[in-house]
């Protein structure tokens, strides 16, 4: 029970963390708002690691690193997807491949699920797909070449899960931190690479900067730099909380199924975001996204159960 309850709370503080990317991401180019957020959000980890303690051995350093460079491939693979192509379908696309890799790994190595659980994971991943689906005005094309690079970003960002989930149980926060640095350092690179090659431009990257597959949301309204400022480490600090709701799900249980259980329940972080969407800009939800909210709780209430 505890692990479903860590793994829902870390998807809606990763929603809440990808709507307020997404309202930076319209004053700002995405790639510069997801640096600077990562930035932000190792203030948080060096606090929770004040707190909670970890340990920087070299097991906990190794899969930091592995989970920071899995992390920031993936997101700028997805501003890359969709830059190119349909959010409605490269969004959810990717939010699958989050989910069903580590559940392959886990699979893989023998875990079995329950009857029960087999059929709650499904449902949750279709709801995944629903939640996450948005009308896309774009008109943008589908290419296979998007469908790859979605596919892909997806790979890079369940790599975060299943470094997380390969950590020490002593190393605590000390993971975390470590990603967050590699992150950082590998988005502000891109930021400055994106900068010069078009200086004084508008935003262009697709996509917002928030959680782990950054399927943003809602635009928003012209505001002052400060306010923007403000949203900006709101992500960073939302983002970084996610993290450790999610490790701390992670290692919650010595139960094999944790790691799709956690993994599924990460990728209904557009749960966060819609629903927030809802409240603040006042966007109405789609019939199907609601349909994709209740499966999404029906199949919590189904893992908690197995």
């Amino acid at each position: 029970m505890i692990t479903v309850l860590l793994g829902l709370a870390g998807a809606v503080v990763y929603g809440a963390a990808d709507f307020l990317g997404g309202l930076a991401s319209r004053r700002a180019r995405a790639v510069s708002v997801t640096a600077v957020a990562a930035a932000v959000g190792l203030a948080p980890l060096l606090v929770g690691l004040a707190l909670l303690g970890g340990r920087f051995g070299g097991e906990a350093v190794r899969w930091g690193v592995v989970a920071g460079v899995s992390g920031g491939v993936g997101v700028l693979l997805l501003y890359a997807a969709l830059a190119t192509g349909p959010m409605s379908v490269l969004s959810p696309l990717t939010a699958v491949f989050t989910a069903v890799v580590p559940v392959a790994v886990a699979l893989l190595r023998g875990t079995v699920l329950s009857p029960l659980g087999v059929v709650a994971l499904v449902v949750a991943g279709v709801a995944v797909v629903l939640v996450a689906a948005v009308p896309d005005s774009g008109g943008a094309r589908l290419t296979a070449r998007g469908v790859v690079t979605a596919a892909a970003a997806g790979c890079g960002l369940g790599g975060i899960v299943l470094a997380y989930d390969a950590s020490p149980t002593d190393a605590g926060v000390a993971t975390l931190v470590v990603a967050r640095v590699v992150q950082a350092v590998l988005l502000g690179a891109a930021a400055l690479v994106v900068v010069r090659l078009r200086p004084g431009g508008p935003p262009h990257d697709a996509g917002s900067a928030g959680g782990p597959a950054g399927a943003g949301s809602g635009a928003v309204r012209s505001g002052p730099g400060r306010a923007l400022v403000l949203v900006v480490v709101g992500c960073g600090v939302l983002d970084a909380v996610a993290n450790l709701f999610i490790q701390a799900g992670l290692h919650s249980s010595d139960d094999p199924s944790t790691l799709p259980v956690m993994s599924v329940l990460n990728a209904l972080y557009p749960i966060g975001t819609v629903l927030l969407a809802g409240l603040v800009l006042r966007e109405r939800l789609t019939a199907v996204q609601a349909t994709g909210i209740v499966l999404a709780f029906a199949a919590s209430v189904g893992l908690a159960l197995s």
